[in-house]
């Protein structure tokens, strides 16, 4: 008669599935909502990318007019080089730096943005760094490049 009792205390379940939602979902839910953010810096990154690239290839279109007429050498123009990236990225409404190296035959942009969080807020992170880097080199001759 005792067995009765005890198997009915056994099987009793009340709120034990109610619990293990609890438990499944909210960790569930965090992990989209982190998913969600993460992969949209990823996006952004990508864009940051995308953007140093034009950059750095609008800047690259200018040459030393002084040095590629006469035949003596094809470089940037270092002042118009980095202004022409400067303009491209002020167009585009990001910030970013611009190196021309290279003795004027390499430009190199860095753009940094923030990228604003949705789910991270939550957690006391309001936004993320997003950084773009690309670089772009003079190369002229044909049919292959000139050393």
């Amino acid at each position: 008669m005792r067995l009765h009792p005890l198997r009915a205390q056994l099987r009793a379940d009340d709120g034990s599935l109610s619990l293990w939602w609890i438990l499944m979902v909210i960790p569930l839910l965090i992990m989209l909502g982190i998913t969600y953010d993460l992969g949209g810096k990823l996006r952004d990154i990508e864009h940051a990318d995308a953007l140093a690239a034009e950059a750095a290839r609008a800047g690259a279109q200018a040459i030393d007019e002084s040095q590629a007429v006469p035949g003596d050498a094809v470089v940037l123009d270092p002042g118009k080089a980095a202004a022409e990236a400067r303009r491209y990225l002020s167009a585009a409404g990001v910030d970013g730096t611009v190196t021309v190296a290279g003795n004027g035959t390499t430009i190199t942009v860095d753009v940094t943005t923030q990228r604003p969080t949705v789910f991270l807020q939550i957690l006391g992170q309001p936004s993320l760094d997003v950084e773009g880097h690309a670089s772009a080199e003079l190369l002229h001759g044909v049919g292959a490049p000139e050393e």
